[in-house]
């Protein structure tokens, strides 16, 4: 594989996740699926970024094989000390490949297992969101303790091990978090007939200004992963320079939904698309009597016996947001377009092998122009994989370290001024 060196540019990146752990008869037919396939996702070649930047950045050792980049790479890589202490190398027996380390992730990680408080937050067009917090957190952290917002991945939701392992890190450094759960995600209710989607950024919007007003004194921060990645870049573009979050975490964003889609459909991938469908349609059916004659130009028998994202997005979603086809829909929920617009600190972190999103799609230009966003990418990872680290094969994924090293440089900066 090409090793891709430190550089100081500005540039960023992210996918969609595939399959998560909270859909556990997915997995078990995914695991099924590839046991019998798994000779073929050999012929699927691991990609690394041919487009790597040479420039060297100091504080990085020359045998690094990251790629760093970013308009913020001066104010922020320096406080990355896991970079120097915790090189990443990769676990052997899982990461020659890139589905493998995939699926070993998605099925193999442990669950932290955490007790949460769920408060049901009404939206003002009477959807549903739920946001799980940290049972006992009110007791024991301060009114002014940083509070973290985490947005999973489609279909995902607070039992996703990634996401608890982010979650435990965090409170380990005293940090109050919260799960947003999606409308239909986590056990989350649906109360109207819509969903979420890749561009719909209002019911962040409200939880935001929520947890906001319930913690006056609280500087707000947000991670999120593949969908969720998009959802929240797409809302700090929106919100600009008057972005309530004091920054942000992006890990596993598709950026460009179309090519994202392109190569949802190539080989070995197919898998990880039924996968999701299969969770989409699950959801949907749950819920299915609030979308009885609803008329207009949604095909609900598509949706509900959907194969493919794309089937559900075409049936259902593209057309409960008003776009007009589901090509559109995709094109113009991009999170590529909104990098240009983000005001506040924002760390990328991707990996160049990961199955789901095309390293093509990366802004990289608009990144590298951007002085808030700084953009890591490792030569392996799979999609939410990241098996490297101390804690490796079993433990958090080896961007936790990044993840709350970056957060932590930013509160200390909020608190000193």
């Amino acid at each position: 594989m090409a090793r891709a060196t430190s550089t100081c540019s500005s540039r960023l990146l992210f996918v969609i996740s595939p399959f998560h752990q909270s859909n556990i008869s997915s997995k078990r037919k995914l695991s099924n699926r590839f046991v019998t396939l798994f000779h073929s996702s050999l012929l699927v070649s691991n990609t690394s970024n041919s487009n790597a930047m040479t420039t060297n950045y100091p504080l990085i050792p020359k045998s690094s094989s990251l790629e760093i980049i970013g308009g913020a790479c001066d104010s922020y890589l320096p406080v990355l000390k896991s970079l120097l202490n915790r090189p990443y190398n990769p676990y052997p027996l899982v990461c020659w490949n890139r589905h493998v380390e995939t699926i070993f992730a998605a099925f193999f990680r442990s669950l932290p297992g955490v007790r949460f408080r769920r408060e049901c937050l009404r939206t003002a067009d009477n959807g549903t969101v739920s946001l799980d917090w940290v049972s006992g957190d009110d007791l024991e952290l301060p009114a002014d303790s940083p509070l973290l917002i985490l947005l999973p991945g489609l279909t995902g939701g607070s039992n996703d091990t990634y996401v608890q392992h982010m979650l435990g890190r965090a409170r380990k450094n005293k940090w109050r978090v919260v799960v947003f759960n999606s409308r239909g995600c986590g056990n989350s209710p649906v109360t109207t007939p819509q969903f979420y989607s890749a561009s719909f950024t209002e019911d962040l919007r409200e939880v935001v200004n929520h947890v906001k007003i319930r913690y006056p004194s609280s500087n707000l921060y947000a991670v999120g992963w593949s969908l969720g990645a998009n959802i929240l870049v797409r809302y700090m573009g929106e919100e600009s320079q008057s972005c309530s979050l004091s920054g942000a975490v992006s890990l596993c964003n598709p950026f460009n939904l179309v090519l994202a889609d392109e190569d949802f459909h190539k080989g070995f991938n197919n898998i990880y698309d039924k996968s999701l469908a299969r969770g989409l349609t699950k959801i949907f059916k749950k819920h299915a009597l609030l979308f009885e004659g609803i008329g207009g130009d949604y095909d609900i028998q598509l949706a509900a016996n959907a194969k493919t994202v794309r089937d559900f997005d075409k049936g259902l979603t593209s057309v409960s947001f008003g776009f007009k086809s589901v090509d559109d829909y995709y094109s113009n929920s991009s999170s590529s377009n909104s990098i240009k617009y983000v005001h506040r600190p924002l760390l990328c972190i991707q990996a160049a092998n990961d199955p789901i999103a095309p390293a093509r799609g990366i802004p990289r230009d608009d990144i590298k122009e951007n002085p808030n966003c700084i953009l890591i990418v490792t030569p392996k990872g799979g999609h939410l994989g990241w098996v490297a680290g101390d804690e490796a094969p079993l433990g958090a994924p080896w961007t936790d370290t990044l993840v709350m090293e970056f957060l932590e440089h930013l509160e200390r900066g909020r608190t000193e001024t």
